[in-house]
């Protein structure tokens, strides 16, 4: 796509896919939460009883079709690459601290978008910190940091995480005795499942077509001066603006909105450890999954790495809840940064050699 095409791209599926993610709180997805990337890992991980926070236990058939949206319109595309091998092990790491650094802000960076289309002036703080969190990342970049070549893999293997997210479909529909539903709280509000997958489809589909991702506008903005990215960024707030202020809801300020708190240090310094970690990972959660359902299974084990640290955060106490940061969290975070930092260094010397 040349540079118009690719603007209008992004900014026509952008528009859609906040208008979906405001329906979505219509039809009954909790508010300012109608796509939550690492929200909705936390409630599958849940779902599945790796984590026993019972408020938040619920399959999400969004993430479910995002993968498989991604996957069908990759292979109709011919784009869909079987490739992986670089660096698992420093990537499932990555992205376990990606998680934590989202749930100390209480929502990934496409929640961060709709909390402040929804009016959620708290999520400001988490936007600035992940602004600042990317152009740490951009500095490693610029000096070479690197977690250097993926190699082909069998298609077989890069099929493996579609065909398990048929299954927990299968799950999340039939619902047997060992997979959890949550009673109360975040995980017991959802839209019906049928309209739930087919909104993770076509939002799946789209982002593929599109390559959004919330970190590489930003990313690219400082690198390059190059601002096609960061369309799709500011359309996506636009779409669950125009929702919201049309159904009634949309409530300005900071006081009181759901599924939040109000610490603005530790909502700055939550998104800029996701912000961070995520340059390091060439992409933020919707783009790992999308990665994902294209074939990368170097971005299978970074969803897998925020898949556990959903679990650890839980499990641990780790996540903020609307009352503000654990202590737990507060020294979770802190570590993710130092975690960061030592690969960072490590792997720029690496690409620099």
């Amino acid at each position: 796509m040349n540079g118009s095409s690719e603007k209008r791209t992004l900014i026509i599926s952008g528009l859609i896919i906040g208008a979906i993610a405001g329906f979505l709180v219509l039809a009954g997805n909790p508010a300012n939460m109608g796509y939550c990337i690492a929200c909705f890992i936390r409630d599958t991980v849940g779902g599945l009883g790796l984590h026993r926070a019972a408020p938040v236990q619920y399959i999400r058939p969004e993430i479910i079709g995002l993968i498989l949206g991604a996957y069908l319109i990759s292979m109709i595309r011919g784009e869909h690459n079987s490739k992986g091998g670089s660096a698992p092990i420093t990537r499932f790491i990555l992205g376990c601290f990606v998680m934590i650094g989202c749930l100390m802000f209480l929502g990934c960076p496409i929640r961060m978008i709709l909390r402040i289309g929804g009016g959620d002036w708290n999520a400001l703080f988490g936007l600035a910190g992940f602004a600042g969190g990317i152009g740490v990342g951009t500095l490693f970049l610029n000096r070479g940091y690197s977690l250097q070549r993926t190699y082909a893999i069998s298609k077989l293997e890069s099929s493996i995480m579609p065909i398990i997210q048929v299954v927990l479909l299968v799950l999340v529909v039939a619902a047997p005795a060992f997979i959890f539903f949550s009673q109360k709280g975040p995980g017991s509000m959802h839209a019906p499942w049928l309209i739930s997958l087919a909104a993770g489809l076509v939002v799946g589909g789209l982002a593929q077509f599109s390559r959004m991702c919330t970190v590489g506008g930003i990313r690219d903005l400082f690198l390059f001066k190059k601002s096609v990215l960061i369309y799709g960024y500011f359309a996506v707030l636009i779409g669950v603006f125009l929702v919201n202020i049309s159904f009634g809801n949309f409530h300005p300020g900071f006081a009181n909105q759901p599924i939040a708190h109000t610490d603005g240090l530790w909502n700055f310094l939550g998104m800029a450890l996701a912000g961070f970690c995520s340059v390091l990972l060439g992409g933020c959660p919707l783009r790992q999954l999308i990665m994902t359902g294209e074939g990368n299974t170097d971005s299978v084990v970074t969803v897998l790495g925020l898949a556990a640290g959903a679990a650890f955060a839980h499990n641990f106490g780790l996540a903020a809840s609307g009352a503000g940061p654990t202590f737990n969290g507060q020294i979770a975070v802190g570590i993710g940064f130092v975690v960061a930092f030592i690969i960072a260094v490590v792997n720029t010397k690496r690409g620099n050699a």
